[in-house]
């Protein structure tokens, strides 16, 4: 999980209302807010370094021009669905004031970090369901033990034609004694089922295609957290890695997906009050590629946990997006020498 890296906590609002047909405003709703956060305290005096990578720029990332400039994120992270990016952004800044009274006052403003898929397939986009209430929910349910699949921001995802949403999952690297954490939690709403590859085999391919679907190929965000001592620089280049993990699912980054990964280290975290000089012991570039192949490793995985936990979810209009057969599955990867026959 991400929360393997110590002080990470996630939380989720999941937003589920109705069935039946579309009335915008009313519903039926399928949707929430998922929070992480990188530390306990307070990230507005605490920033945490970071980057991000956008893969593919169909997609948005509140936040991403603080981040390319200063390297660093000072609010926790919400993910949501595309149209109600503003009132997460919004309801983050309120939590945030909570705490920090003086910002855009005497102190520095708060520029919220938000990022987005789209779950119009079931959820009713247009009426603009996430409040802040939902956005306060995610962020006082922060917890160490995550749930995935069909919840928070992934109530309304889908995966490879199958019902997909949050997933999470990490690795263990040890350099010069010393061991250091990556995690991975994805937002998935990516692909084709005839894409979908689970350790090689090519899993989508056989298994049967849904009656209906959404036409486009959706979208994926990624949050990679580490305890390992790395810059903004560094942390860029971790970024870039996690797709390489999506490759080994079938992930293609299609025309019209936004497939955009956050990083951030919580390492040498420094006051926002600090002055004089700011010294960050880091790791050196030559000792990064074991945690390169960690962070590919933990976002393949947790992309096969998201579809793993997620269960059916039927929407508006009855657009039904159904789980992914495992025992069906399982089958296959056993067909392939991949699992023991029982």
């Amino acid at each position: 999980m991400i929360t393997d890296v110590a002080g990470v906590k996630v939380g989720h609002c999941t937003i589920i209302k109705g069935s039946g047909p579309l009335m915008v405003g009313k519903g039926p709703v399928r949707t929430g807010v998922t929070a992480i956060l990188p530390h306990p305290r307070n990230m507005f005096a605490e920033p945490v370094k970071a980057a991000f990578f956008d893969m593919n720029g169909c997609g948005g990332l509140i936040g991403a021009l603080q981040i390319r400039e200063f390297g660093l994120i000072d609010t926790p992270i919400l993910l949501t669905n595309t149209m109600s990016m503003g009132a997460a952004a919004e309801g983050l800044i309120r939590y945030m004031l909570r705490t920090n009274p003086a910002s855009g006052k005497t102190d520095d403003t708060i520029i919220p970090i938000v990022s987005e898929c789209d779950d119009s397939f079931l959820n009713d986009a247009q009426g603009l369901h996430v409040k802040a209430e939902h956005v306060y929910a995610a962020l006082d349910d922060a917890r160490a033990d995550v749930v995935e699949g069909a919840v928070g921001a992934g109530t309304g995802m889908s995966c490879y034609d199958f019902k997909g949403g949050i997933g999470t999952s990490s690795r263990v690297v040890v350099l010069d004694d010393i061991k250091y954490t990556i995690g991975a939690l994805v937002l998935s709403n990516h692909g084709d089922r005839e894409e979908l590859r689970i350790d090689g085999v090519p899993v989508g391919m056989n298994l049967p295609a849904p009656e209906l679907k959404r036409e486009d190929q959706g979208s994926i965000v990624i949050v990679v957290a580490t305890d390992a001592p790395l810059d903004s620089r560094q942390l860029g280049r971790i970024a870039r890695r996690s797709f390489l993990g999506l490759a080994a699912t079938g992930f293609r980054s299609h025309n019209g997906s936004g497939d955009i990964c956050i990083t951030f280290s919580t390492a040498n975290i420094h006051p926002r009050e600090a002055e004089g000089l700011l010294v960050d012991h880091l790791l050196q570039d030559k000792e990064l590629s074991p945690l390169f192949k960690a962070t590919a490793d933990s976002s393949e995985e947790a992309v096969i946990n998201s579809m793993f936990k997620a269960e059916t979810v039927q929407g508006r209009d009855g657009n039904t997006v159904f789980a992914l057969p495992i025992e069906k599955t399982l089958e296959i990867m056993k067909s392939h020498s991949r699992l023991l026959r029982r």
